[in-house]
């Protein structure tokens, strides 16, 4: 059975796109997802990165393109509950431990699947304590021991060494998939993975 580790945070919405797209991947093609909760303004500080739209601002028509790239994204792959969140970008420390909690109590998968409805379905300001806590308990989860859990040292701890590891094996932005060990990176890559995954 082929691996896919896809490293995600819920600040990009080519995380989005690409949790979307590969959640259905271990039914289609009998694989096992990996998914691994990582710090992206870690990413960037560690590997001298910077957001697109930091990057490329100024440079004539290309945040135009790649705003036309989202949308035939969107449409190839029919994700119509898609909305820009109009906080972007949101600060996701707290989000983003919440994922390591989650994961710790093994129910990582559904977390990611009810707190990206709250970004980039039903946008919110994710980065304010409250509004995550009212988010959290609209979705059934447990807030009150996630928002303790957000402050755990070893939850901390453990969401700076998911981000740290993820720089050693080369990753420099989200979202990045490893399909075994061969690296991808970006949405428009998944095609490729989808590619392989279904010829083997």
């Amino acid at each position: 059975m082929k691996k896919l580790d896809f490293y995600f945070d819920f600040a990009s919405p080519n995380a989005y796109f690409g949790y979307q797209v590969l959640k259905d991947f271990p039914e289609k093609y009998n694989c096992e997802v990996k998914f691994t909760p990582v710090l992206l303004g870690g990413i960037f500080k560690s590997t001298n990165n910077k957001p697109p739209m930091e990057q490329f601002f100024g440079v004539l028509n290309k945040n135009e393109y790649q705003s036309l790239e989202i949308e035939r994204f969107v449409e190839r792959h029919k994700l119509t509950k898609f909305k820009m969140n109009p906080h972007f970008p949101v600060i996701t420390l707290q989000m983003m431990r919440g994922a390591v909690a989650a994961d710790m109590d093994g129910y990582l998968e559904d977390y990611i699947e009810k707190v990206l409805v709250h970004m980039w379905e039903e946008p919110k300001k994710m980065d304010d304590p409250e509004v995550i806590k009212v988010a959290f308990e609209e979705s059934g989860l447990d807030a009150d021991k996630l928002m303790n859990q957000m402050q755990d040292p070893d939850v901390k701890a453990k969401l700076i060494s998911n981000t740290e590891e993820a720089v050693k094996r080369g990753l420099f932005g989200i979202p990045t998939f490893f399909l075994d060990d061969e690296m991808y990176f970006g949405k428009d890559t998944i095609w490729m993975i989808e590619e392989i995954l279904a010829s083997s």
